[in-house]
This record gives C-alpha cells, structure tokens and sequence, in this order.
C-alpha cells in the first residue's frame, strides 16, 4: 500500500500523524491545569460549593489527558533517533539540552505534584493542595516553554556555530533560548491552549443546559467559559498579527505561501479564498481585498509584499496546504471572537443562559480549538519546508538512512495502536463529559476528619 511513496516522506508522514494526535492533549492539559487552579482558588475564596463539583469533575479528565499526553510525546521523542538519526546527530549539542531541562524541570514538576492534586484533597491541608495544583498548572506551562523554545529555534536558529563535523554547537545559551520568533510562538500557544480548553468547557456547559437551564454548574461553567473567549480570542488576533510580522521578518517565504503570494508586488491584495497553482504561479479564482495585505503585513497599504518569485523553486513549500491550513485557523480564530461576542451582548440582555442558539453554536464550537491548533502547526511545519532547520539543514539530508520497508512497518503499527489506544481514552474522556458536572458528589472532609474507608472512595473516584 505504500509502494509509490520513499522512506523520507513516509518519515515525515508518522511524524506529522503522532505530533497531530500529540498536540492535543498538551494543548487541552495547559489549558484544563490553569483552569483547575482557578476553579479551586475561586473555591478557597468564596467557598462556593459549584466551585469545587466543577474541579472533582474536571480533574478526573483532565488525569486521562494527561496520561495520553505523556504516552504520545515518549513515542515522538523516539522517532528522532529512529527515522531522524543524522538531524539527531548534527542538532543534538543544541535540541537535546533543551529537551532534557524540559524534563528535569517541567515533567519532574508535573510529576512531583500530580499525585497530590490527584489523591490528595482530603490527605493534605487545603493551602498544601492548592499550592500543588497551581504547580501542575506552572509544570504544564512551562513544557511549553522548553519544546516551543526548541521548535523556535529550529525556525529562527541563533546562538550556534557549526564544529569540525559539520554539528550545531552553542555559542550562547541565552540566544538559542530566547531566540527571534521564540516569544510570539509562545504566546500564541499558550493562548490557543486556553482558548481551546475555554471552547470546550463551554460545550460542555452549554450541552447541559440545554438538557436543564437551571444547572447551576453547568451556568458556572458557561459564564466562565464565555468570559475567556469574549477577552483571549481579540487577545489572541492581536499576538497572531505581532507572530505574523516577526514571521514575515524572519521567514518570508512561509508568509509568501500563507497568503498566496507568487509574485513580489505593493499593494498586495489578501486572498480570503482560491486555489494556489503552482505550476502557473498563480491563484485560480480568487476571491481578494486589493492592498489588505500589504496592511497587515506592512502596516502600509503602498508597501511591497514579498512573493515566492525571490526564492528558488525548490526552496518553495507546498503552497496548497499551507495556505489552506492558514484559512482554516483564522476562520475558526473570526468564530472564536464572533462567539465571545455574541456571549457578551447576550449577557448584557441577561439571556445568556437562555438563548438556545448560542447555546447550539458553543457545542459546535466545543472541538474546533483542536481543529484550529492542528492547522496552526500544519502552517509552522510545513511552512518550513524543505528545511528541518530554517536556512541550515534541509529535511531530505535529516532523515535516518533506513528502507521504506521499515519505516511503513511502525507507521501502521503506530496507526493501529494510536486509534486503540487513543481512541479509548478519548471516549472515556467524551463520557465523563456527558456526565452531569451537578451530580458530582462532595465529601464533607471539612465536618468529619475522613475516615480510611472515605479515604478509599475518594481516591477511587479520582
């Protein structure tokens, strides 16, 4: 079945599949962390009993996700000694330092206090507990920092010299760290994890009121999860425009191929919709805003937008999808805010709670942060090609010198395990979600000193 294609694109076929199933579950834990941290301080301070059904609830799923999380970044990490072994060899002195502080800090972090949050609520004092749930919420963020940092800097390398065989070495750890597009990219991931999480929280509020509008958590749920999108998502459209520019800067081409652009030309226009050809260098019916592009890019309607004609043919990524991928984050982006919008005039009328069809268009919008943060790596990765490392080292003289033979034998054991596995959790996850967040019970451990039997139930039902 896969005779017409080599070794390196089935490579870069299961890498693409594992980071696709990866990436949603660390974007779906920073976001659902945070929020647990918030919903138990929110509880400490008002003690507002909604506050803590609505933690025993999350926190359930969110230890599923986890674990997924952890499962399917182990599998990536492997491959870039298995299918990625000369980018392993010639990057290692920069990317692998960078990967093991992110497991000496963040997953030993995580780690460290996760069984606390987990089984800990009744074991330890309530300070103790919220302080370990804020550090699960600084760990999960701060993973981010270090793989972003090294995805970063494989789009903007700086603080590195080349050694006598031909490997990246750091001259400075400070540039490689914070390099040039570093900042913007983690920002602008961090905000999508939130607003993702924020999008399915309200989802699942919205689908339990719409069964029964008087749920109080699910109304909890929902108040908060609309209060996120009506202030991240134009958060968020600003940052992008602040990523975009730096790309623009830094990676011209990846923007050339985000906006459809062959040819160099002032007062470029911003194609919303078309078919890129590349063979005539051209957009075959195109629907564009003449001189937008040159606004958003330029910030000047006159200035001069670089095109895919400053570059080689070979330099060129696959336009089609990257220009596609790029529509399909905005577009979720523009319904993020629409949403945050329509909550916000909603709550203004006090009706909220009330309006069946906002309440229909939150489910629908409940997995479209997946979809949007998908297509945001799809743009980053593929917008590179052909290199693994901007400028430097091309994908094609990265790849492991093994036989397509071996490399199609583990994607379709990966395929296979990743849709068991996955697929499993997954529905666990959809499960507990249907489940109604008012019938959760609470152990009143604040009365009665917990008995080892109430110890027990609690810790089966985390």
């Amino acid at each position: 079945m896969f005779e017409s294609f080599d070794a390196l694109f089935l490579a870069r076929f299961q890498f693409a599949f594992t980071v696709a199933f990866h990436i949603i579950f660390p974007a779906f834990t920073i976001g659902v962390a945070s929020y647990l941290a918030v919903l138990e301080g929110l509880y400490l301070k008002t003690r507002n009993p909604v506050y803590q059904k609505l933690f025993r609830y999350w926190v359930k799923i969110f230890a599923v996700a986890f674990g997924m999380g952890v499962v399917s970044g182990i599998v990536m990490s492997y491959q870039f000694g298995t299918n990625w072994s000369v980018f392993s060899d010639k990057a290692g002195p920069v990317i692998g330092p960078l990967m093991g502080y992110e497991v000496l800090t963040a997953f030993f972090l995580e780690a460290g206090f996760l069984g606390v949050m987990l089984f800990g609520m009744n074991k330890v004092g309530e300070k103790l507990h919220f302080f370990a749930t804020l550090m699960v919420a600084f760990g999960t963020a701060l993973s981010a920092f270090w793989i972003l940092s090294v995805n970063s800097w494989m789009q903007t390398p700086a603080g590195y010299a080349m050694n006598d065989v031909g490997q990246f070495i750091v001259t400075d750890w400070f540039d490689v760290v914070f390099n040039p597009s570093f900042p913007y990219r983690l920002a602008h991931m961090l905000l999508a994890a939130y607003l993702t999480v924020a999008f399915v929280v309200g989802a699942v509020g919205a689908l339990h009121l719409l069964k029964d509008k008087t749920n109080a958590a699910a109304r909890k749920m929902f108040s908060m999860a609309m209060w996120m999108a009506l202030i991240v998502a134009p958060l968020q459209v600003l940052v992008g425009d602040f990523h975009g520019l730096n790309t623009q800067e830094h990676q011209p081409a990846k923007v050339a191929a985000m906006e459809g652009h062959f040819h160099t030309e002032a007062e470029a226009p911003l194609y919303l919709f078309g078919l890129p050809n590349e063979e005539t260098a051209t957009v075959d019916y195109a629907l564009k805003v003449p001189g937008l592009a040159s606004i958003i890019l330029k910030h000047d309607i006159n200035a001069e937008v670089t095109g895919l004609d400053q570059f080689p043919r070979e330099e060129w990524p696959p336009v089609a999808t990257v220009f596609w991928a790029f529509r399909i984050m905005v577009g979720i982006g523009v319904l993020m805010v629409l949403a945050g919008l329509w909550s916000g005039l909603q709550r203004l009328r006090g009706k909220l709670y009330d309006n069946s069809l906002l309440l229909r268009f939150s489910v629908f919008m409940g997995p479209m942060g997946f979809v949007a943060v998908i297509a945001g790596w799809i743009v980053t990765e593929v917008g590179r090609q052909p290199w693994v490392i901007q400028g430097l080292l091309r994908t094609a003289d990265a790849a492991s010198p093994i036989d397509k033979a071996g490399v199609a034998g583990s994607l379709i054991a990966f395929i296979v395990v990743y849709f068991l596995v996955f697929g499993a959790g997954t529905f666990y996850i959809l499960r507990k979600m249907a489940g109604d967040p008012e019938k959760v019970t609470i152990p009143d451990y604040a009365k009665h000193k917990p008995t080892m039997a109430a110890e027990r139930i609690y810790d089966e039902e985390a």
